[in-house]
């Protein structure tokens, strides 16, 4: 039985909401430029997991980590630029951010582990 990877569902499960809000955008607010942007960064955070899962070496491993934490980084300010022009209202963009967080939190966590542990 495979082991369950909570980083791993936690940036599909938003890559999901991202592009969903992006979907919204773009239809509903006629916003294509800063919500491009945010389907950019916004689902690379997951594709650069699993591309670290199948890492060649330790290094590649945090070096891809340290990408998608950097991409979950640029999405934060998408979603703060979003809601300050006003595309984005306060609880969307507020619950974007707390699932952001997590993400944030346990990506610093496992590049921490894995440098103690080299």
């Amino acid at each position: 039985m495979k082991k369950k990877n909570v980083v791993r569902e936690k940036s599909f499960a938003f890559a999901v909401r991202v592009v969903r809000l992006c979907r919204f955008l773009q239809q509903e607010k006629k916003e294509y430029v800063m919500s491009k942007q945010l389907l950019r960064s916004g689902t690379a955070i997951g594709a650069l997991i699993r591309e670290a899962d199948q890492a060649e070496s330790k290094a590649d491993f945090i070096h891809k980590m340290s990408i998608a934490l950097k991409e979950a980084d640029e999405t934060g300010y998408w979603l703060e630029l979003l809601q300050a022009t006003g595309y984005l209202d306060s609880q969307g963009g507020d619950s974007m951010r707390a699932d952001l967080t997590e993400l944030l939190k346990l990506l610093t966590a496992i590049i921490k582990t894995a440098r103690s542990n080299r």
